[in-house]
C-alpha cells in the first residue's frame, strides 16, 4: 500500500519510567476500505507488540461502513444488513470498545498504534488524552468543543462532533477515533450514534459554514497528537513523500 507520511520518521520524545526516545510515525492514507485498514493496524499492532515496529499514528478517510464494538445492541442498528449492502454500506463486527458508529468519506478516522508507557497504562486517561486532543485540533478552527459528563467522545452543544472507540492489547493501542469533518451526516441516521438516543450529529463543516478539506483536518490533529503526548515536531508543517508501501 504506498502512502503519504505526514511526519516520517517524526522524532516524538516521550517521557517513559526508561527514559527512552519514541518515534512516532504519522501517515496519511487516503481512502481505505474498512478491512484493508484493519488489517494494517494488526500488522502494525503484532510488530510493536514484539518489539520491532514503531508507534504510528494512522490518518485516513473510510467508505461508507457501520461497525459496530464489543458492547454494541443490534438494534442500534436501524436498516437491515441487507439494505445496507444494497446501498453499498459495509458492516462490520470489531474489537474496539463502544457501540454502533459510522464512517465515510470527509470522516477523518486516526488510528493509533502505541506502546503505552506505564504512566499511560490507565485506559480512562488514555481515552481522556484522546478527547484532549480532538478538542485542541477543532480549537484552531476556532470550535469550542467539549466533554460530556459520563459519556465519551467530544461534543459542540449536544451534538457530537467526534467518536472515539478503542482497542488495548498487551498495552498496544488500535482503533480509536472519527472526527467529523465534511461528512454526510445522514449516514448516522442508518444507525443509533454510538448508542446515544436523543443527541445530534455534526461537522466541522457544518459548524464553520465552509467547506474543511481532510488535510487541513489532519494538520490540526497531528500538531495536537504532538503537544498532547509531548512529540517533538508535530507542531511543523506538513511533510509529504512515498514510502515504498506500508
Amino acid at each position: 500500500m504506498d502512502t503519504v507520511t505526514l511526519h516520517e520518521d517524526l522524532n516524538a520524545i516521550r517521557s517513559t519510567d526508561a527514559g527512552s526516545v519514541v518515534r512516532v510515525q504519522v501517515r496519511w492514507l487516503g481512502r481505505v476500505s474498512y478491512a484493508e485498514g484493519l488489517a494494517l493496524q494488526e500488522s502494525l499492532v503484532s510488530s510493536r507488540q514484539q518489539g520491532t515496529g514503531e508507534d504510528t499514528l494512522l490518518l485516513l478517510e473510510h467508505p461508507p461502513v457501520v461497525t459496530l464494538g464489543r458492547g454494541a445492541n443490534p438494534d442500534h442498528l436501524l436498516v437491515r444488513r441487507e439494505d445496507l449492502a444494497r446501498r453499498g454500506v459495509e458492516v462490520f463486527e470489531t474489537g474496539r470498545g463502544g457501540d454502533v458508529t459510522y464512517h465515510g468519506p470527509g470522516q477523518l478516522v486516526g488510528y493509533p498504534i502505541l506502546l503505552l508507557p506505564p504512566p499511560l497504562r490507565d485506559l480512562h486517561l488514555l481515552l481522556r488524552k484522546i478527547e484532549e486532543i480532538l478538542i485542541a485540533s477543532v480549537a484552531e478552527f476556532g470550535v469550542e468543543a467539549r466533554r460530556m459528563e459520563g459519556l465519551t467522545g467530544v461534543w459542540v452543544g449536544a451534538e457530537k462532533l467526534a467518536a472515539i472507540g478503542m482497542r488495548v492489547s498487551r498495552w498496544v493501542t488500535s482503533h480509536g477515533f472519527a472526527l467529523n469533518v465534511s461528512t454526510d451526516l445522514s449516514g448516522f441516521d442508518l444507525i443509533v450514534p454510538c448508542g446515544i438516543r436523543g443527541r445530534g450529529v455534526t461537522s466541522l463543516s457544518r459548524l464553520l459554514g465552509r467547506q474543511v478539506s481532510l488535510p487541513e483536518a489532519a494538520g490540526a490533529v497531528t500538531r495536537a497528537f504532538g503537544r498532547v503526548f509531548e512529540c517533538d515536531g508535530a507542531g511543523d508543517g506538513l511533510e509529504s513523500g512515498r514510502p515504498g508501501g506500508a
